[in-house]
Parts: C-alpha cells; sequence; structure tokens
C-alpha cells in the first residue's frame, strides 16, 4: 500500500501527465521559424517536467524511477512513433542523469533543481534533436535555454522564499519575522 500511495502522490500523477503531453505535443504542434532555427513551443514546457520530477521524487523518492517508466511506455503508445521514440531515448538519457543529479546532490532542493536541470537539459536536447534528425546549433541553444527557464524560475522563488522562510533538515518550514527594529541595531524597541 506505500507503493501504491508513493506512485499516486499529487506530484507523480502530474509528472507522468506533464510527459505524455509533452510528447504528443510534440507530435502535433508545429515548429516556429527563428532566425536561429526552428523552436518547438514544447520546449518550454519540457523544462517544466525537469522540475516536475523534481518534486516528484521529493513525494515519491525513489519511486519516481516506475512513473519515468511508465511515462514513457505511455508517450510511445499516445504520440508519433517517430517523435516518441526520439522522445523517449532523450526522456530517459536526461531524467536518469536528472534523477542521478538531483538524488546525490546534497544542497538544498532550488540547487538540485537548477543543478539537476543545467546538467540534463543539454542532454535531453541533443538527443531528442539528433533522434528526430532536425540538430542544428541554434536549435539546440533555443530548446535548451527555454526548457531552463522553470528551473530558473523555481530557483530565483526559492531564493526570495529563503530569505523570509527557514528550511529543517527535514524540509519542514520555519516562519521568520522580519525584525523592525533591525536596523536601529536593537532587538526590542524599549533597549
Amino acid at each position: 500500500m506505500k507503493i501504491l500511495s508513493k506512485l499516486l502522490a499529487p506530484a507523480v500523477l502530474l509528472y507522468v501527465a506533464s510527459v505524455v503531453l509533452v510528447n504528443i505535443g510534440f507530435s502535433y504542434v508545429p515548429l516556429i521559424p527563428t532566425d536561429w532555427g526552428l523552436l518547438s513551443p514544447m520546449a518550454f514546457v519540457v523544462g517544466a517536467v525537469f522540475v516536475i520530477r523534481d518534486f516528484a521524487q521529493r513525494q515519491s523518492g525513489h519511486y519516481v524511477l516506475v512513473a519515468m517508466v511508465f511515462a514513457t511506455v505511455a508517450s510511445y503508445l499516445l504520440a508519433d512513433p517517430f517523435v516518441a521514440i526520439a522522445s523517449a531515448m532523450a526522456f530517459m538519457t536526461s531524467e536518469v542523469a536528472d534523477y542521478l543529479l538531483y538524488s546525490f546532490t546534497k544542497k538544498p532542493f532550488h540547487h538540485r533543481v537548477l543543478i539537476s536541470s543545467i546538467v540534463s537539459t543539454p542532454i535531453d536536447t541533443a538527443v531528442f534533436l539528433l533522434g528526430i534528425q532536425n540538430f542544428t546549433t541554434g536549435t539546440f541553444v533555443l530548446m535548451v535555454l527555454s526548457k531552463l527557464v522553470a528551473a530558473v524560475i523555481i530557483f530565483v522563488s526559492y531564493k526570495i522564499r529563503d530569505k523570509r522562510v527557514a528550511i529543517n533538515d527535514d524540509g519542514s518550514e520555519v516562519r521568520q519575522i522580519p525584525n523592525p527594529y533591525a536596523h536601529v541595531g536593537h532587538s526590542q524597541p524599549w533597549i
């Protein structure tokens, strides 16, 4: 029953759904020509998938690997097979890199999200573009940058939040109330 509750955690379900949605999107959403190469609007969503996977791993631990496999199989069955195969290859290689970096980096959550995304995003993009035989330097750079947007947003939002909230080692939050008298060098108004 513990396994089932881990696999049905909200972030895990969102993760599986987002992977399948992205792969269907890559099959049907047209590419946008730019001065630097073709860009898929789905690349922005893929960046979010990496971050959602980190949240899913935070909720379910190593059971996220089961969710990865399920999402890959569902994507293959529901998306264009040509895109699904390239996506599955990219997805599995980059997600394993993301999983390993997230698992073994002993930094705060938002640092792990950023580090794992910085490493896994170029892997995902290169394998996918080579798999669909559409690799150009411009397309590669555009897709990597667009995929990193979600990780940067999470990193910055946590940095802002960390200024107001302390995080214990167990992940629980302790609210910090700013001292309005800190600027005068006293902790209490009567001192």
